[in-house]
């Protein structure tokens, strides 16, 4: 079984920023297989299982705190930490990259420091999402606005790439996974 947890923020006002590409892919994934989440009180969070293969979860702690929601799904399930899938923003790719690695530092993410803090390790498997970073605004106004227009069509791609990414690490493992979509550059592709 593999948990895989998307990060982002509750709530309509975030729903489509950059800072939600966690929450996007995992939703893009529910959508392909048709799953419905379930709002779970006591675990801070949404859910959808995947057949008995996978759990996605979307913590509603807000970005900041979400280590608070994964280890309690962590704990619930026992989940294998090195079968706990995060995916979320990076600011240091461009858009149209995704890094699947199975382990590193929280990389200035607060929602990634969270989970390492809350999990006293740093040892788990993460799908990291290329957002570029901002030309001339504060890097929480960017992270915190929605996709430009021009952005739109890519995004699109990125979230059905990173949703075939997920059934793979489900049929392949992760492995094999990071050496198909690594070497992936989306903006390759759409040119």
């Amino acid at each position: 079984m593999w948990l895989f947890c998307g990060l982002g923020n509750p709530g309509e006002r975030y729903k489509n920023t950059r800072h939600n590409f966690g929450f996007l892919v995992i939703e893009t994934f529910a959508k392909k297989h048709h799953l419905n989440f379930k709002f779970y009180k006591d675990l801070e969070s949404e859910a959808a299982y995947y057949k008995d293969k996978a759990i996605l979860i979307k913590p509603l702690t807000y970005m900041n705190l979400s280590g608070r929601a994964v280890k309690k799904w962590v704990l619930k399930e026992g989940i294998p930490l090195k079968n706990l899938l995060v995916i979320y923003d990076d600011l240091d790719l461009p858009l149209g990259k995704i890094k699947i690695l199975p382990k590193g530092g929280a990389g200035g993410h607060k929602g990634m420091l969270s989970i390492i803090e809350a999990l006293e390790t740093s040892d788990f498997p993460r799908m990291k999402l290329g957002i570029n970073k901002p030309l001339n605004q504060p890097i929480i106004d960017y992270v915190l606005s929605p996709f430009s227009e021009e952005e739109n069509p890519k995004v699109i791609k990125i979230l059905d790439l990173a949703s075939f990414a997920l059934q793979d690490i489900l049929n392949l493992g992760l492995s094999k996974t990071m050496t198909k979509y690594n070497s992936l550059n989306l903006n390759e592709l759409l040119d």
